[in-house]
């Protein structure tokens, strides 16, 4: 067994649920149980079930800075993994405590908390759990201002400029990463921005500080999506104003993969 998943080598053959591959092609999301697709920029639970997979064992915590509609808590209760999420939006935690409660299993634990992952302190939270350390972080950031998610300044989808997104971010990651147990990994799911007749490479950006950070790097996945809300019904416009503006139309968004080796 390995000392960051349960996988047994000696039956590798069998885990053909697990994808090794970097180009993920998810069809159709997950809807069942409490999973929905309703909350505005969720992710569908087949990215934090293949990340936890590979990189989690039963028992583990899990730490979401960006906790939403709860994609990752539902997935690591399912999979007898332990949960720690924060939201920066107080109705938007009341919904998805609802659904954790209705999720929720004996052998499990979730802590869910109100707050800014820029500065909440999450090692009250820790105590709470009697732990030190998580071991797996899976961040889902706003991708910058693409999606407005709130009025709240601290919201990340509200910072003015590209620079404030990742001087923010980049303190998320310091604020929620300490408590990241040595040689553990943490994921990003983030995709790119088009503004003013050119490609923001928001994901490169933010991996950027992983790396400045001294994380080593460890994949860069390539997942596909399909029509978004904000989208829905508008293929052709989309692909006029590609054909006229010389871009090409996103279809796709990141996840990238470090391990913390300091």
């Amino acid at each position: 067994m390995s000392e960051y998943n349960d996988l047994d080598m000696k039956k590798w053959k069998e885990y053909e649920e697990i994808n090794t591959d970097s180009l993920w092609i998810i069809k159709k999301r997950d809807n069942t149980g409490t999973h929905s697709g309703d909350y505005h920029g969720n992710f569908v639970p087949q990215i934090p079930r293949q990340l936890m997979l590979r990189y989690t064992k039963k028992g583990d915590y899990i730490l979401d800075p960006f906790l939403g509609s709860g994609t990752t808590l539902i997935e690591a209760n399912r999979m007898g993994r332990n949960g720690i999420g924060i939201e920066l939006q107080k109705e938007v935690l009341e919904n998805t405590k609802n659904k954790l409660i209705l999720e929720k299993d004996d052998n499990t634990k979730m802590f869910i908390k109100v707050g800014d992952s820029e500065n909440v302190n999450i090692n009250k939270i820790l105590q709470k759990c009697k732990i030190e350390k998580v071991q797996f972080v899976i961040f889902h950031p706003p991708y910058w201002d693409i999606i407005k998610f709130s009025e709240d300044k601290r919201d990340l989808s509200n910072s003015k400029t590209l620079e404030i997104f990742l001087e923010k971010m980049s303190k998320i990651i310091d604020n929620t990463c300490k408590y990241l147990e040595k040689d553990r990994y943490c994921a990003v799911v983030i995709g790119d921005k088009y503004q003013n007749g050119e490609i923001i490479p928001i994901g490169f950006k933010v991996m950027n500080l992983f790396l400045e950070k001294n994380f080593k790097m460890k994949a860069i996945i390539v997942k596909n999506f399909e029509e978004t809300k904000g989208k829905f019904n508008q293929k052709a416009i989309w692909r006029y104003r590609a054909l006229a503006n010389d871009f090409y139309i996103f279809k796709h968004e990141y996840i990238m993969v470090f391990k913390k080796i300091k």
